[in-house]
């Protein structure tokens, strides 16, 4: 593993690199590398033992510089335009979870040229009649003071799973931790906070223009962005597979299991 800046125009990103072969673009959500951790997670070096896996920081998350033009989602997807060019990337494969997986659409809505193969994993992005995105920000408040069990049961698949507490411990966690959840909130209001809360209404009309093979990827009991969404999303991209749901699993999917997420990724990336 390895973790560098990379230099835009404007801004510099902070990315970490790992494996070898094809490369792997890597979008993160808000259980994920940059957002909680500062390293991998056993998903993650599961996935560079097949492909060169590139994972950036978003704007103002981990140690990636604040970019004062993002605004909107549209703005995140120039970002990564920006990122992709400076990289020299001209196709590669896209895995984005959550909020991630929300960019990772809108990236290969309007550059499908650039995708080999995508993977979405409990993503945003999507309004769908009668399934509201939850509101993590009501939950990252604590309840009673310290407990964030709230939390922890939106994003996982229950409130007191192992991995659940030890990502979100109630009360005050390692700071360099709490700083990158706040980062990763941060972000995420300046593109889903305002309605539209975490969805771009244009989006579920544009997946026909994706074109390389994809496959959507949701938890049993994801209790932030509903069943309905990544049913949604299968439907409606024409060379996607159908949907693949994890009993038992939450919205973190890729944490709650991660050797059979990172073998099913692989997998299909390879097939």
């Amino acid at each position: 593993m390895s973790g560098r800046f990379l230099d835009l125009k404007q801004s510099k990103v902070w990315l970490l690199e790992n494996g070898r072969g094809a490369p792997l673009l890597y979008l993160h959500g808000f259980v994920d590398v940059h957002s909680v951790k500062d390293s991998w997670m056993p998903f993650h070096d599961s996935l560079a033992a097949r492909a060169r896996v590139i994972a950036p920081a978003h704007p103002g998350c981990s140690q990636s510089d604040e970019n004062k033009d993002v605004e909107a989602i549209e703005d995140v997807v120039f970002h990564y335009l920006e990122f992709l060019d400076a990289l020299n990337l001209p196709q590669f494969d896209l895995v984005g979870s959550c909020v991630g997986g929300w960019i990772a659409a809108e990236l290969a809505a309007r550059h499908p040229e650039k995708i080999r193969k995508m993977v979405l994993i409990g993503a945003a992005g999507l309004f769908v009649q009668g399934a509201l995105i939850g509101d993590v920000f009501m939950m990252a408040q604590p309840e009673r003071g310290s407990s964030y069990a709230g939390l922890r049961q939106m994003l996982f698949s229950r409130h007191d799973h192992p991995k659940a507490l030890g990502l979100f411990p109630d009360g005050m966690g390692e700071i360099e931790d709490e700083l990158r959840r706040y980062q990763m909130l941060r972000f995420g209001s300046r593109i889903g906070f305002k309605p539209p809360y975490f969805y771009n209404r244009p989006l579920r009309n544009r997946l026909h223009r994706i074109t390389a093979p994809a496959l959507v990827i949701w938890g049993e009991h994801d209790r932030m962005v509903p069943l309905s969404h990544g049913e949604t999303y299968a439907e409606s991209m024409p060379q996607a597979q159908p949907l693949k749901v994890i009993p038992n699993a939450g919205h973190s999917v890729h944490v709650e299991e991660p050797e059979l997420m990172a073998q099913i990724v692989s997998d299909f990336l390879a097939s």
